[in-house]
């Protein structure tokens, strides 16, 4: 969809410390218009600091083509994820594209424009685990990193709010969590063997599959504990701006450009 941004961005509000944060809006008409989005920076191969330190990956080109789409120019920052999330953007940015789970508290102050991939989660062991199954883990120790999808999962309070999306199935009941501050982390650990830390880490399948890529002894178990979608964001206050990001979003799907972007990332297609 190459048609020109309908209406402006609503984004009115008032600071920490009281000060007031004009409204920032989308010209239709403006030679200069810029695409503000949200994202990380350190999460390989979603959104990272390249060699260059410029920002690389899915979520930019994402991004980038979101905004080519609008006739944009693109920027990026990088707040902290909870910022990215907790909604009350005063116009900072006008989209997040960071990988984001659609949840039921989310939803209370964001919006979701369209889900635009899928990620699959998986269980990985050491290489010289017996486990074969999901039943095999319980009670075990269990690796996660924390405040993500993995954690809410393992801990049985994983609530994904997003159109058509089947229940969540809670394969395993963890003996102890462990939990990493970085995606990797929790694979350091499992490296070591089987056992000696922990016994399984549970993770989006690519971040597994890089790690195995990377030399890592480690394996996944068969099958998926769940398939999470992941969301495009807009602040609260303009269905407008919210229902044009939509529509991108599903142009992007329908002519298949998600899909190729997801096999240049991911080496598979996970668009649906």
């Amino acid at each position: 969809m190459r048609e020109s941004v309908i209406g402006a961005l609503l984004a009115l509000g008032i600071i920490a410390g009281g000060s007031f944060v004009p409204a920032r809006t989308v010209d239709p008409l403006s030679a200069h218009r810029e695409l503000k989005v949200a994202t990380n920076s350190g999460w390989v191969p979603q959104s990272y600091l390249d060699e260059h330190n410029q920002l690389a990956g899915f979520d930019i080109d994402v991004s980038r083509e979101i905004a080519r789409r609008l006739g944009m120019k693109v920027s990026f920052e990088t707040p902290e994820f909870s910022a990215m999330t907790g909604g009350h953007w005063y116009g900072r940015w006008d989209i997040a594209v960071g990988s984001v789970t659609p949840t039921r508290a989310r939803s209370q102050v964001v919006d979701f424009a369209g889900i635009y991939y899928f990620s699959p989660y998986v269980f990985a062991v050491n290489k010289d685990s017996r486990a074969q199954r999901f039943e095999d883990l319980n009670g075990k120790q269990i690796g996660v990193e924390t405040g993500t999808t993995s954690e809410d999962y393992i801990r049985r309070r994983l609530q994904i709010d997003a159109p058509d999306a089947p229940p969540v199935v809670y394969a395993v009941t963890a003996g102890t969590v462990h939990t990493y501050a970085d995606s990797m982390l929790p694979f350091d650990d499992l490296r070591l063997g089987d056992g000696v830390r922990i016994d399984a880490v549970i993770a989006p399948e690519q971040t597994v599959r890089r790690a195995i890529e990377n030399g890592y002894p480690i394996r996944m178990l068969p099958g998926y504990a769940f398939r999470e979608p992941l969301t495009v964001l807009t602040d609260k206050g303009n269905p407008q701006w919210t229902a044009r990001i939509a529509g991108v979003i599903a142009s992007m799907k329908a002519d298949g450009t998600l899909g190729t972007l997801t096999k240049k990332w991911y080496g598979q297609d996970y668009s649906h």
